[in-house]
């Protein structure tokens, strides 16, 4: 059983006892969220599709940890003109177990 759930404004197949990286959410470490935006839901086969989203389905997680991501390096430059600019950015994530699919 697996469903295609929208969080944070992407969208994410996930399943039960799943672990995925998601955007920063806004709770604490050990919290539980639940997601409404369910698009998708395939239960071994029978398959239900939202228009555009699922009445009454749910995805259940909980919130493990809160981490940054790799460093992205990004370098502007214009030739012949001494223009050079290097900055540095690291994307917050939060790590989720995804631990019910309702619906």
């Amino acid at each position: 059983m697996y469903a295609i759930v929208d969080i944070a404004g992407q969208q994410f197949k996930v399943e039960k006892e799943r672990k995925i990286f998601v955007h920063r959410l806004n709770a604490n470490e050990g919290d539980s969220v639940e997601f409404e935006k369910v698009l998708l839901i395939d239960n071994e086969g029978a398959i239900k599709v939202g228009a555009p989203m699922l009445e009454g389905a749910k995805v259940t997680a909980k919130i493990l940890s809160h981490v940054k991501g790799d460093k992205v390096i990004v370098f502007k430059k214009k030739r012949r003109k001494g223009y050079r600019v290097k900055n540095g950015h690291r994307q917050q994530f939060t790590q989720i177990q995804i631990e019910n699919i309702e619906g």
